[in-house]
């Protein structure tokens, strides 16, 4: 697959995610050999916690798929780019390929706020951002337009 057929499904989710009242952002973990073994949402309202984001989520599920904390043959898509905790976790799991649509200017953590990759943290994943940015950003906006 390529990556803009990976994000659309990373779309679907964020789609299901403004269904649920959530902001919409989706994501999804593909291994070595392009099989999708993780899948998230965002979630924070629906489980009243603030770490329920939807790279966390696909993280976890594609740990628990391998059996493995390490993700290194792996690429995470998602649909924005991912804040301070994300990066962070992205990091400790060993991504080495992040691959995001929109950016994201209040924490965004791949290169619009701050570049966290860059930092002496002992892993550097390539970053590949604007993934079908504008349909992410789309989105985005419209769920918030919706809600003022």
């Amino acid at each position: 697959m390529e990556r803009e057929e990976y994000m659309a499904l990373a779309l679907a989710l964020a789609k299901e995610a403004a269904e649920a009242g959530e902001v919409p952002v989706g994501c999804v973990i593909a291994d070595g050999e392009g099989r999708v073994i993780g899948r998230g949402r965002n979630r924070r309202e629906e489980s009243g916690d603030a770490t329920a984001h939807a790279e966390v989520e696909a993280i976890r599920q594609a740990c628990a798929a391998i059996g493995n904390w390490r993700l290194e043959k792996c690429s995470i898509y998602v649909t924005l780019e991912p804040c301070p905790m994300c990066t962070g976790a992205i990091i400790n799991s060993r991504i080495p390929t992040v691959v995001f649509g929109a950016r994201e200017a209040l924490s965004g953590s791949c290169g619009s706020v701050i570049d966290l990759f860059s930092e002496n943290y002992g892993h550097r994943p390539a970053v590949f951002g604007g993934v079908l940015a504008e349909d992410c950003a789309a989105l985005l906006r419209d769920f918030f337009r919706g809600k003022r």
